[in-house]
């Protein structure tokens, strides 16, 4: 009787063991295909990971015009940062590598702590960006071309 108690217990922890070993070979294999290729950017820790004040003036600004596609859907399109609707006038910020666009505040502040794409999770800043500077960038002021 007490050699079965034994063995029982032996079993459990060897299986528990596996457990964990399998655990730690999936998570160990999703973090290296999440990071290993350089589009995803690390947070946390070592601090100093957001973008400078010179890296976000070189992402191009427009200002917010009303777009027919929004107007025939009856569905305003909103800023995934601060989820507030764009209204006519605003100052927005395009990221180049994703073509996503937010309020130029709500995305600076979000790209000073960590430099990626709040939707698709895209890095911000890259050798891309080099080529805008602010109004100068040839962004057309129409926001229908990143709606589609």
């Amino acid at each position: 009787m007490v050699m079965e108690i034994v063995v029982s217990l032996v079993l459990l922890f060897v299986g528990i063991a596996v457990l964990i070993v399998i655990h730690v070979c999936i998570v160990g294999r999703a973090f290296r295909r999440a990071y290993g290729n350089g589009a995803m950017v690390q947070r946390g820790g070592s601090g100093g990971l957001g973008m400078s004040q010179d890296e976000l003036k070189k992402l191009p600004c427009f200002e917010y015009k009303t777009v027919a596609l929004e107007k025939a859907s009856n569905s305003p399109v909103d800023c995934a940062v601060c989820l507030e609707n764009f209204r006519k006038g605003d100052k927005c910020r395009l990221l180049p590598n994703c073509k996503h666009f937010f309020h130029s505040q709500c995305i600076d502040s979000w790209l000073l702590k960590t430099p990626i794409c709040p939707i698709c999770r895209t890095c911000a800043s890259s050798p891309k960006i080099s080529t805008f500077s602010g109004q100068e960038s040839g962004i057309s002021t129409d926001v229908g071309a990143e709606l589609t």
